[in-house]
């Protein structure tokens, strides 16, 4: 982050809609652009499943509407069934973001709960790239737990994200249109993680949202602005309760660097970008007369990854996808 000389002086934290819940770095995939860089050497969250749900304890407390289990691959993780069960109890909305690669009959139970949504990402209509992309053959078996999900009536989103310079995304988004996908998305390739390339993990891969009623828990107790801002930990809720951590100097120094970045992007073309890639517009990063540093969107009103109830915000176009 960016030093201050003398830091600002702590607020009472901002309502809190949705959380991240990173529960293992473990993945059946190796993708070439995972920001989290899971794959099948991880390991699950040195957090306990006692402590998995105190966590989820304190979310509720704090007035979340919803958590979203992610990884790594969460139904790899031994507990995700139990803190699915147990977050629903407590009144929380649940979204559980998988490869979809398998899904044991118990997850499918748990999946078809109701309060239970699925998320998952997309890369080609072409088996072959989308092996290239993902390291492994799964095409597919994520294609037709797709259609499972939907013939089970589970409300399943997914976004297709552009990386090759040879990937067809109008193909791919057509492909999971016809099979039923009535909430699709298009993000383009985040340089965090496995996804650098030429550049290293800045403000300026982020959508636009991080901190703002959102925050992310790593694997570790980590706390960060959203699962993309991995190099600005605010806290870590093994030690301090996350509503200290919200309320805390760490987390209130990162929030205001990032509105800073976010407000300084919303003057009039400041990122070299014409009017239809304004915030907001019908424009997204894949469509090719815009910048896609610019066409990352501002929508203060939307949360990562979550569209609250009676905004037609489209997620994909508010937050990462993985």
């Amino acid at each position: 982050m960016t030093a201050t000389t003398e830091p600002p002086a702590v607020t009472r934290a901002t309502g809190l809609d949705f959380v991240w819940l990173e529960i293992t770095g473990k993945c059946q995939l190796e993708c070439i652009h995972c920001y989290a860089e899971s794959g099948p050497t991880g390991t699950h969250s040195a957090i306990q499943r006692t402590d998995w749900l105190g966590v989820i304890n304190q979310c509720a407390d704090l007035g979340v509407e919803m958590v979203q289990f992610i990884g790594g691959e969460p139904t790899l993780h031994p507990d995700l069934a139990d803190l699915v069960e147990y977050a629903l109890d407590h009144g929380l909305e649940v979204e559980v973001f998988s490869n979809l690669v398998h899904v044991s009959t118990r997850m499918w139970d748990t999946f078809t709960r109701p309060g239970v949504r699925l998320a998952c990402s997309w890369y080609s209509s072409d088996p072959t790239q989308h092996q290239l992309i993902t390291g492994r053959n799964t095409h597919a078996r994520t294609r037709a737990n797709i259609s499972k999900a939907l013939a089970h009536g589970v409300p399943l989103r997914a976004g297709v994200i552009g990386m090759l310079d040879d990937q067809n995304v109008a193909a791919a988004t057509a492909e999971l249109e016809a099979l039923g996908v009535a909430n699709v998305g298009i993000d383009h390739l985040r340089q965090v993680g496995r996804g650098i390339r030429d550049r290293d993990a800045t403000v300026a891969e982020l959508c636009g949202g991080c901190g703002d009623g959102v925050v992310a828990i790593g694997p570790d107790g980590a706390v960060w602005p959203c699962v993309f801002t991995r190099w600005m930990p605010v806290g870590n809720v093994q030690d301090t309760l996350l509503s200290d951590i919200l309320d805390g100097q760490a987390h209130t120094v990162a929030t205001q660097e990032l509105r800073a970045e976010f407000d300084r992007r919303t003057e009039p073309h400041a990122w070299g970008c014409g009017p239809d890639c304004q915030p907001n517009s019908k424009c997204n990063p894949m469509f090719p007369s815009c910048n896609p540093q610019a066409c990352n969107p501002h929508d203060k009103t939307c949360s990562p990854n979550y569209k609250k109830p009676g905004e037609p915000c489209n997620p994909w176009r508010c937050g990462p996808t993985k």
